[in-house]
């Protein structure tokens, strides 16, 4: 059987197999307690204010801190093309700026007002930094956007009592800083960096990323909502069509484009790195602006996705040729795990669970996610984890949408590790290499704003944040942002719902409803396709059949046109039910 083949299944057998894992649940739980949850709400508190006040403490004012030598960490000033550093860094408190929201919904009422007049006091952004538009835009601007909102909305109780309206200033000032890098283009899609003083740099690079030219909607647009300055909403819109008017026949979009010539020079579709937030925009958009225009790029692109990237297994997607289809790379990324929860607000729970119990399989193998994974050797090819968000969100918002105590157990085993692995004297620094789990000196703003926020939001199960009925989203940096109804556009009639049953195997038979997401048959399935097979647990395909364990080296055969992974050929097929392997796994099951 090939991994994504559908075929038809025995009624009886998933239901004596719904009974076993019901069983299963039963003898083995997984469900945290009440006193545990709360214990793991208060170890990500305590953790963010590590992380925060050695900041405060070793790195401010500079942008970022080095938690292994207890100090600082500003622009590259020796090396102005180290981009990995000056693409984010501008000297204006990077890492205080990203937190300010953070320390509102940690409910520190004293400590956000601080920070939010010390960030009025010290911050100006009349400097010679070069900087990268995307990386300010969702983390500095949606920053000071996001705090300032909370600073003056009294419903979430996080009013400042004499606040100005300084933020959205500074936001604006900000603002007026980038928009250079749309001026110049003659596709209108915008260069990747801009000087904060002087604006476009000489000799910049015309060549950008989807995701950098695509993902400035929700911040620009709300900037234009907060000011009645209509210039910001209108270039980040013509962006998006720039990008998306250059899409394939086929609704798939590149990696990266010259916004000169409007070609593509990576012409790779995928979900991951470079392309990843632009889809996430597109749907958030929606949400928060009601323009059906958003969403109606989103779901042609999704169905795109779900048609031409997406593996036949359903659990990754893949690097292919926009125009052809043909397999481009063999690896997934770390970034592509924000993919499910994209899902998930889309309303698509099932491929948002399958998609997410790839890199689940992926931590529990390396205490980690490796920023890349090869799917035909099973081994990480770039080796570091900077403490990313993407994996937490994803969490974060399955356990909002189903609940499932599943996604808490999840949460706990990301907290222990980073907690184990990553924390030091000064904060937590990141993974060198998930193969010997070696650290290097950096902590990057979004460990604050996003990894650690989202652990306490997931763990705060009756925050106030997590019921909001409304057009609001967090930004692709963590970042809440909130429209009054009258900034959004009505619903339009003429729009058709999004049918996520579309983009499923029609004959596939859903898995049955287990307690836990945990006791779902193909979560060990998953396991399996990245290379985790502990000896004591049988081998389980797609449907959850159990097969004998022996395999056959996986590989993706890159000749053909889509990925396919090669069929494992068990020994006997399905198990009979009577065999004694059966006993086996019973004795495995409560010798828990």
């Amino acid at each position: 059987m090939k991994y994504g083949q559908c075929v038809p299944s025995s009624r009886m057998l998933i239901t004596v197999l719904s009974i076993f894992f019901t069983l299963f649940h039963i003898v083995w739980s997984k469900d945290i307690t009440e006193k545990r949850r709360i214990e793991l709400r208060d170890k990500a508190k305590e953790m963010f204010y590590h992380g925060f006040n050695n900041y405060m403490t070793h790195g401010f004012p500079l942008d970022e801190l080095n938690p292994l030598n207890c100090s600082g960490r500003g622009r590259d000033k020796k090396d102005p093309n180290n981009i990995h550093v000056n693409d984010v860094l501008g000297e204006y408190t990077l890492t205080l700026i990203d937190s300010l929201d953070t320390l509102a919904l940690l409910g520190d009422q004293k400590g956000f007002e601080e920070a939010v007049n010390l960030v009025i006091q010290t911050v100006d952004f009349d400097l010679d930094s070069k900087v990268q538009l995307f990386e300010v835009n969702i983390r500095v601007l949606g920053g000071l956007l996001s705090a300032h909102q909370l600073a003056i909305d009294e419903k979430l109780g996080y009013k400042i009592q004499g606040y100005k309206g300084e933020l959205l200033d500074m936001a604006y000032d900000l603002g007026i800083r980038l928009l250079p890098a749309f001026g110049h283009s003659r596709t209108r899609i915008p260069y990747p960096r801009v000087n904060l003083r002087y604006g476009l740099p000489k000799g910049e690079t015309s060549e950008t990323c989807t995701a950098g030219a695509g993902s400035l909607m929700l911040e620009f647009g709300v900037l234009s909502k907060l000011t009645n300055d209509s210039r910001f909403d209108e270039v980040a819109r013509t962006a998006i069509h720039g990008l998306w008017n250059r899409r394939s026949k086929s609704n798939l979009i590149g990696n990266v484009i010259d916004v000169e010539s409007g070609k593509w020079i990576h012409p790779i579709a995928s979900t991951g790195a470079g392309v990843d937030s632009f889809y996430e925009y597109m749907l958030k958009s929606y949400v928060l602006f009601g323009d059906a225009e958003f969403i109606q790029i989103y779901q042609q692109a999704y169905k795109a996705i779900m048609e031409q990237v997406v593996d036949k297994s359903g659990y990754f997607y893949l690097n292919v040729n926009m125009y052809s289809g043909e397999l481009a790379a063999t690896w997934i990324d770390s970034l592509s795990a924000y993919f499910a929860g994209v899902q998930v607000l889309a309303g698509d729970l099932e491929n948002a669970i399958k998609s997410h119990l790839v890199f689940y399989n992926l931590w529990r193998k390396y205490h980690a996610i490796p920023e890349r994974f090869d799917l035909n050797s099973k081994k990480p090819v770039v080796v570091h984890y900077p403490l990313r968000p993407e994996f937490v969100e994803s969490t974060y918002l399955l356990y909002q949408a189903t609940k499932d105590p599943f996604y808490l157990t999840v949460g706990e085993m990301v907290l222990n590790d980073l907690e184990k692995y990553t924390r030091v004297e000064c904060g937590f620094a990141s993974v060198k290499s998930v193969i010997t789990m070696t650290l290097e000196d950096r902590m990057e703003s979004f460990v604050l704003s996003e990894t650690l926020k989202y652990l306490y939001l997931l763990f705060d199960t009756d925050h106030q944040i997590n019921s909001l009925d409304s057009n609001f989203v967090f930004t692709t940096e963590g970042h809440p942002l909130f429209l009054s109804s009258e900034h959004v556009s009505p619903p339009r009639s003429s729009l058709k719902n999004f049918d996520s049953s579309l983009y499923t195997c029609p004959n596939l038979p859903k898995l049955p409803l287990i307690s836990s997401t945990y006791f779902r048959p193909d979560t060990e399935f998953v396991r399996s396709i990245i290379g985790h097979i502990p000896k004591e647990w049988p081998t389980l395909d797609e449907m959850g059949w159990c097969l004998d364990p022996r395999l056959t080296k996986d590989k993706i055969d890159i000749s053909r046109q889509r990925s396919e992974i090669k069929a494992r050929q068990p020994t006997k097929g399905i198990i009979d039910l009577d065999e004694p392997r059966i006993g086996k796994l019973w004795k495995w099951v409560f010798s828990r």
